[in-house]
């Protein structure tokens, strides 16, 4: 199938690990150049070069970190100096997080909120110009299934991600007068680095491996008994980047293995 995605341009923040890095190489496979941006400036470096010379498309690496409203300036400028418009944005740099909500301090609150709402907020509101320039354009925001449906010991990142997915049901409305569409998927249990060392802490406490906890996690929350990897996700991701998806706008995708217990 032919997505029409050849010689797009796709901003992706988180872009050198995880879901992040799944998505860059998919969208790659389609022909699409890339602009990665991450904290991590050395694994970052090699992720695009490694990108750039499997599938031969444009990969520019921007070193990071978009919880801070000065780097994501940095990054919007190097982008416009390099390009005159962004075809794609995908809001998906995150973390999980561990606490109670009683003793956790607003320095926490802060971060997440930084980290994975107002990085979204910055980025879109500086994108959609350039998306302009090209006569339109797409918006992710990768959220997560715990926007709907909670998991008990992070309420911080429940709290964040439900906020970001009322952002995006916001910012698509605005947006689509644009011929901008703006959608937000939530992952289910994927196979990440990050749950690798959530399962780790977690496991640990009960005296369990991470690969017991993971698989007890799987088995007990959803139907298909597994996680899902980030590649299974990537693929959803370029359609709805895709003109394929072009009715498909400001609503919010759950791939999650049949884990979401109300219906939606």
């Amino acid at each position: 199938m032919d997505v029409q995605l050849k010689g797009k341009l796709a901003l992706i923040t988180g872009g050198s690990v995880g879901i992040g890095l799944a998505v860059s190489k998919a969208l790659a496979k389609e022909g699409v150049n890339l602009v990665l941006c991450a904290r991590d400036k050395e694994r970052l470096r090699k992720v695009c070069k490694d990108i750039q010379s499997e599938f031969g498309v444009e990969v520019m690496a921007i070193a990071a970190d978009v919880s801070k409203s000065d780097d994501i300036n940095s990054i919007i400028e190097k982008v416009k100096s390099a390009y005159d418009g962004i075809d794609i944005l995908i809001n998906n740099a995150g973390t999980g997080s561990e606490e109670k909500i009683i003793d956790a301090p607003d320095e926490k609150w802060q971060y997440y909120w930084d980290l994975h709402v107002m990085a979204a907020v910055r980025l879109s509101r500086a994108v959609i110009p350039l998306m302009q320039n090209k006569g339109g354009g797409v918006i992710l925001n990768n959220a997560s299934i715990c926007a709907k449906q909670p998991l008990g010991y992070e309420p911080i990142y429940n709290t964040t991600k439900a906020a970001l997915s009322m952002f995006s049901k916001c910012l698509a409305n605005e947006a689509i007068p644009f011929n901008i569409r703006v959608n937000t998927v939530n992952p289910g249990l994927i196979l990440t680095p990050d749950w690798k060392k959530t399962a780790s802490a977690l496991g640990e406490k009960e005296g369990l491996t991470a690969d017991q906890y993971l698989d007890r996690l799987a088995k007990e929350y959803t139907p298909i008994g597994r996680f899902g990897t980030p590649e299974e996700l990537a693929h959803f991701f370029v359609f709805l980047c895709s003109p394929l998806a072009s009715y498909s706008v400001g609503s919010t995708y759950y791939v999650d293995g049949g884990w979401l217990n109300v219906v939606e």
